[in-house]
């Protein structure tokens, strides 16, 4: 049934196209021909007939169409990077396309697949959450809604983790100060971060190390109320008691 449908658009959409220079083959013998390689898991060549038909033809639709396919090739063979760069040229090209739903959650997912540990780079993270989001904004009802949401929520907790990873460094090489600022900003924008008595522990050391001790005895304390059968909160009830 999908091949029946892929010819019934094919049939249509070289109806309505024009080549690009004289002597060009029908379009229809290229979109054959990607699809035959694709389903032979031969991507860099289904690529290279869908760029014949994005090249060789004036006609919208067969554009759109053409590099939609190129970038769902490049991300069924795990080129999570190129696949990223077509699908954002396809929203860009094509932004009232039906298709965009699709493009958005497979933009999203190649962003997703290539994100780095919580000690790296999160660009990659920060992205995948913004496209997912804006996927939710303005299609609430996509089928894989559920899912979506779940990746945003761990992406979130994964941004969380890279500043208590920072702030750690920074307490760790000697700038207290600095660490203080990413761990304040990691309790104030994540409330449901797994590991915030590990955050609050850490910042409590921070400020003690600034030599801001009453601001270091409070973060100790609001660990302790919040989170009182933690090791961290053992922890910080030990240093009080050194203070006192």
């Amino acid at each position: 049934m999908k091949r029946f449908l892929l010819l019934t658009v094919i049939l249509l959409l070289t109806a309505c196209s024009t080549a690009r220079n004289a002597g060009t083959d029908d379009p229809a013998h290229y979109i054959r021909e990607a699809e035959n390689y694709t389903e032979r898991g031969l991507f860099e060549e289904a690529i290279k007939s869908w760029e014949k038909v994005r090249e060789g033809f004036y006609s919208p639709e067969l554009n759109a169409l053409a590099d939609l396919n190129i970038a769902q090739n490049y991300f069924t063979a795990e080129r999570y990077i190129e696949a990223a760069a077509a699908y954002e040229d396809f929203l860009k090209q094509y932004p009232l396309d039906k298709n965009v739903p699709s493009a958005l959650y497979h933009l999203g997912l190649s962003y997703q697949r290539e994100i780095l540990s919580p000690d790296r780079d999160q660009t990659f993270t920060k992205n995948a959450i913004a496209t997912f989001q804006t996927l939710l904004n303005r299609y609430p009802e996509f089928p894989e809604a559920q899912g979506v949401r779940q990746m945003i929520r761990e992406n979130r907790e994964r941004l969380a983790a890279h500043e208590l990873y920072i702030g750690a460094f920074y307490l760790r090489t000697g700038h207290p100060g600095a660490a203080a600022v990413r761990l304040e900003n990691l309790l104030s924008r994540h409330e449901d971060f797994p590991q915030r008595p590990e955050a609050y522990f850490q910042l409590g050391k921070a400020y003690l190390k600034s030599e801001n001790r009453p601001r270091a005895t409070e973060v100790f304390k609001t660990l302790i109320d919040r989170y009182p059968e933690t090791e961290f909160a053992e922890d910080a009830r030990e240093i009080l008691l050194q203070l006192s």
